[in-house]
Formats: structure tokens, sequence, C-alpha cells
């Protein structure tokens, strides 16, 4: 059982834990002696590792990707914490939590998916309730849709990211349902379940998140389409319009063609579930961006890439 943390590592502490090889290569010092360089994480973090001593020995007893145990000591290197590892090898892997060592959602999963599943069963419109369970009652879909990442790196990057992504946008909808009484609830909450459901099919994320290779060549909105014509395929008289308002909601969720939405809402459920959409995703990424940009005395994260901005810290500031 995993006790140590990256977030919990101090300068000056013996370390003995274990951690995720996330890189590994093989380099040389000034004077000329080989030493390992490593990357390490788990579900708080990631740290760098420098093996100096018996690289030959250990060397060959893991890879990049293994789940290894790690001793050494931790040491403040240019302002960061590093390890100085004496030992390190791969573990077997059996009876090891996988959400140990991947960064993962903070909420419980299963309470998670059981209000998304209640939110589910609350859509009056028979049709699209049996819909809805006939997606959240598949085992092996459920089970992808609680550990799925909703990003490869911009929001909800994450174990569980698509899940806490996707529960937040229905609670976001469901109250704006109230407001805007001329939007059906119905179809706002069951285009917030399935919006995103193809990216269980687009990621890859047993190591390391990244794109399968359906997420490259077709991607999430046209995975998540096909998903729903096999479901509605399944339900004998599924009413023709109804699968196709569904649909536009989950082809125009992105907004614009430029965003990769193959159309743009021309319904204003597909409008309401964009811009929520939208919305979530840019403001979890904010959180994320201000939460990881490190104690200091400025008020001001560092410039983020893609809102291009520095972002305000204010009483957030260490």
């Amino acid at each position: 059982m995993k006790t140590l943390y990256v977030k919990d590592i101090k300068a000056g502490e013996k370390i003995k834990s274990s951690f995720l090889v996330m890189e590994k290569n093989l380099a040389y010092s000034q004077k000329g002696a080989p030493y390992l360089s490593v990357k390490l994480r788990d579900r708080t973090g990631d740290v760098e590792g420098r093996v100096w001593d018996n690289v030959a020995a250990l060397d060959p007893l893991f890879r990049k990707g293994d789940i290894v145990s790690v001793q050494g000591r931790a040491v403040s290197y240019r302002d960061a914490t590093q390890l100085a590892v004496l030992d390190i090898r791969k573990m077997e892997e059996t009876g090891l939590d996988p959400w140990d060592y991947f960064p993962s959602t903070k909420g419980d999963v299963e309470e998670m998916f059981a209000a998304l599943a209640a939110y589910a069963g609350s859509v009056e419109n028979p049709w699209l309730k049996k819909l809805l369970a006939a997606f959240l009652d598949d085992p092996q879909l459920a089970a992808r849709l609680k550990r799925a990442p909703a990003a490869k790196g911009f929001h909800h990057a994450y174990l569980g990211g698509l899940l806490e992504h996707t529960l937040s946008m229905v609670k976001i909808l469901d109250a704006l349902a109230g407001h805007y009484p001329a939007a059906s609830r119905d179809m706002l909450i069951a285009g917030g379940i399935l919006h995103d459901i193809g990216k269980t099919e687009e990621f890859t994320y047993d190591r390391a998140i990244d794109y399968s290779t359906p997420g490259r060549l077709v991607g999430h909105i046209l995975l998540g389409v096909e998903m729903l014509d096999r479901k509605i395929a399944s339900i004998e008289g599924f009413p023709e319009d109804l699968a196709l308002e569904l649909k536009h909601v989950i082809l125009a969720h992105h907004g614009e063609l430029d965003f990769g939405s193959p159309k743009r809402p021309k319904t204003v459920e597909a409008l309401i579930v964009h811009f929520v959409d939208d919305l979530d995703a840019k403001v979890a990424a904010f959180q994320e961006f201000i939460g990881n940009s490190g104690a200091g005395e400025s008020e001001w994260t560092p410039f983020h890439r893609f809102f291009e901005r520095f972002l305000y810290k204010g009483g957030q500031k260490a």
C-alpha cells in the first residue's frame, strides 16, 4: 500500500515509496560518469530523480511505464525537490491501486456516478430515460466513464475527469432549465450526459493519457454519435426526430466549425450545452492553472499559452 505521495516529499527526508516511471534517460556527467535521469509520478504530481551510483546494476531493473519501488533521499536542487535514488526496481503490480499512480479526481467516483445516474433517472421522456439507462447500465461503458479523463492536457486531464466534468455540466444544465423554460430539461440533461461520451473511446490512460487510434482518426464527437446510434438501434421504436435532436446536441457542442464541431448549434438546447461545456472547461482550466502555479509572493500566475494572458491569483496566492 502506498503511503508517501509526491506532494508530501520534503528535502532532507529519506524516501521509501513507489511511483510510476514517466521518463527514463541515460546521461553522462561533466566528468563522463553515467547516471540515470527519471521522472516519477503518482496521483499528486511529478518529481525528478537521479540515479548516481550502481547505474549498470539498476538500469536493467526497470523501464519507462513501470511502477517501481524507490529508496533514496529527497534533496533541494535549483529550488525544486529532487530524489537522489539509491535503489529502484520494478514492482509486481498485483494488488496495487492504479489510482495511486495517476493524477485523478478528488471526488468519489462512485458517488459522482450515482449522482449522474440520479439525474438520468429524473428525465421524464420515456425514450430518453431508456436511452440513458442503456448507457449508464452498461458495465463496461460505466467503468470507462468512471476512469476516463476529459482531455489530454487542457482541463480535467486526470482519471475521473470526464465524469467530474460531465456531472458538473449536468448540475449547471439542470439549473438553467428552470431559467429558460423554452428549453427542454430532458434534452439538456441527456445532452449533458452524452455530449462527451465518445471520450471513453478517444483516450488511452493505462500508463499515460494519450489518444487512441480511433481518437486520432475519428475524434470523440463522431465516436459519440456512433455510440449513440448503436444504443438507439437497440431500443425498438425510438422516435427518429428525438434521435436527430440529441445527435445534433453532440455534433454541435464545440460550437464552431473551427473548433471541431461538424455543425453549429441550431437548437436552443444545443446552444446551451455548448456554452456550458465551454464554461465548465475554461473555469476548470483557470482553477487548475492557478492551483498549480506554485507558492510565491506574486499575485499573478505565469503566462498561460492557451488563454494568452497572466491569471490573477489574488487571495489565492501563498
